[in-house]
């Protein structure tokens, strides 16, 4: 690919919206960059599942069409926004990871995906995710490994590893994600670029896992300005959901800066082990809030391994409850620790089930204080800038020189799906110095107050500038 075409492929959505309406770029162009992408690098990524080209080439055509004549177009029009392979597509292949639903289509379409679908944006691929999307890493034995395009030889993530693969790669505009203990904020760390968490009730969840408030849909994308098109059109209130609030959110195109705001500092949560490299990153991500007109100070926030233990429990009862019956029809097909999963899950009372809620509330009463005192909490999003692609989650796994548990060890996100109306964002901060993969911050507001983490996140973003810089394709490809 010459250097026009990879521009090409890293046009934001905004961008990309402004360029088709000047009419100096068409949907077609970019689709067909991104194609030739997909071709040249996904063989050793191993960022999607099916692929669609000949279908969004028909609906690229129509919106050149639009563009060319001035017509009115959605939100999305022309642009391309891959679709995890965890979420329903009607009609088409839908494996969730897992060899048990190989040939599975499903009868209807994830509500927030509809509406991504519905404002234009076309979905050329899906992208891969572990068995289930129980994982920090994305490797399955239906899937395989995927890999980081900034050095394959780690992981870009879970469970979204596929699409913050393929968004940081340029096969994809946007994507989208979910996000249950992490998996849209650590493939958007692992990554380097940009991933947001809403609060639980701002977006619709889906059939497959209703009611269930760790669970949240959200965008990955490479600009603070293109998740803010992703999340006003996924979020407000949808009949299939009646936990979305009835008054929708609309996020400005444009936010005022943050000079005087007051930030909280919390560099281990309390009781995470944080590797030196991302500490060192997230102090500078401090000194530039710092240049910007804030305080920041670090605190301590109190929270401690009941964190750990109530959001293993609640996911591990979570996973038997939807997906116990494999263990006696499946139990050969799946991933071992999927099934190692299932086994806890299955012995897990309902007193101990209860009492996750206990424990969320107790996190609650000492995140609260702090969101109220502070304009914004910031964090590193993950304790290690990545791991190995084939990481094995039974270890070993060390950070400074300690043994830390291998799987939910080195991701900080988590906790704060157990105070699930927290909106955050995980931003750039820069790379790991000796394997050049990216390192993220998490950017927490108080419940229900997205605009604020967006006004943060865009201040920081406009800052860093994280995107002049693109990952080296030709060391590895």
């Amino acid at each position: 690919m010459d250097a026009s075409e990879v521009d090409l492929c890293y046009l934001s959505a905004s961008e990309a919206i402004a360029a088709f309406k000047a009419k100096k770029v068409s949907p077609v162009e970019i689709l067909e960059a991104q194609i030739k992408r997909i071709e040249a690098i996904n063989g050793q990524i191993n960022a999607l599942t099916y692929r669609f080209f000949e279908k969004a080439l028909e609906q690229a055509h129509k919106a050149e069409a639009l563009y060319a004549k001035g017509n009115a177009t959605r939100p999305l029009e022309g642009i391309t926004c891959a679709i995890k392979d965890f979420h329903a597509v009607k009609g088409e292949i839908t494996t969730f990871g897992s060899k048990v639903y190989e040939d599975f289509r499903p009868d209807q379409t994830a509500p927030a995906v509809e509406r991504l679908l519905d404002a234009g944006a076309i979905m050329h691929c899906r992208t891969t995710t572990p068995e289930f999307a129980y994982n920090a890493t994305t490797h399955s034995p239906l899937w395989g490994v995927t890999r980081n395009p900034w050095n394959p030889a780690y992981s870009p993530g879970g469970s979204s590893g596929g699409a913050g693969a393929a968004v940081s790669g340029g096969m994809t505009t946007l994507a989208d994600g979910t996000d249950g203990g992490g998996s849209v904020r650590i493939p958007a760390s692992c990554s380097g670029i940009y991933g947001f968490k809403p609060p639980f009730g701002r977006n619709p969840t889906d059939r497959e896992h209703p009611e269930e408030a760790v669970l949240h849909y959200g965008g990955l994308a490479r600009s603070v300005a293109d998740l803010v098109l992703m999340q006003n059109v996924m979020s407000g209130p949808h009949l299939a959901d009646k936990n979305t609030l009835r008054e929708k959110l609309v996020l400005p195109d444009r936010f005022e800066g943050i000079k005087g705001w007051k930030i909280a500092l919390s560099m281990d949560l309390g009781y995470f082990e944080v590797d030196e490299q991302v500490q060192k990153n997230t102090l500078a991500a401090a000194e530039v809030f710092r240049s910007l007109g804030c305080t920041v100070e670090e605190i301590d926030l109190g929270w401690g391994e009941e964190a750990f233990d109530a959001w293993l429990v609640n996911w591990e009862g979570l996973f038997f409850a939807l997906e116990g019956d494999k263990l006696e029809t499946s139990a050969n097909m799946l991933d071992p620790f999927v099934k190692k999963i299932l086994e806890k899950g299955r012995g897990h009372s309902l007193s101990r089930m209860y009492g996750v809620k206990r424990t969320q509330f107790e996190m609650y009463e000492k995140l609260g204080p702090v969101l109220e005192k502070y304009d914004i909490l910031i964090a590193p999003t993950v304790a290690l800038p990545s791991v190995k692609a084939d990481h094995n989650n039974n270890g070993p796994l060390q950070i400074n020189g300690k043994d830390v548990d291998p799987y939910m060890g080195w991701f900080m996100t988590y906790p704060f799906n157990m105070v699930s109306q927290v909106p955050i964002m995980s931003v750039p901060t820069g790379w790991c110095e000796k394997t050049n993969v990216p390192t993220g911050m998490q950017i927490v507001g108080r419940t229900f107050d997205d605009t604020r983490v967006f006004r943060a996140s865009a201040a920081f973003e406009a800052a860093t500038q994280p995107w002049k810089k693109r990952p080296d394709i030709s060391r590895w490809a």
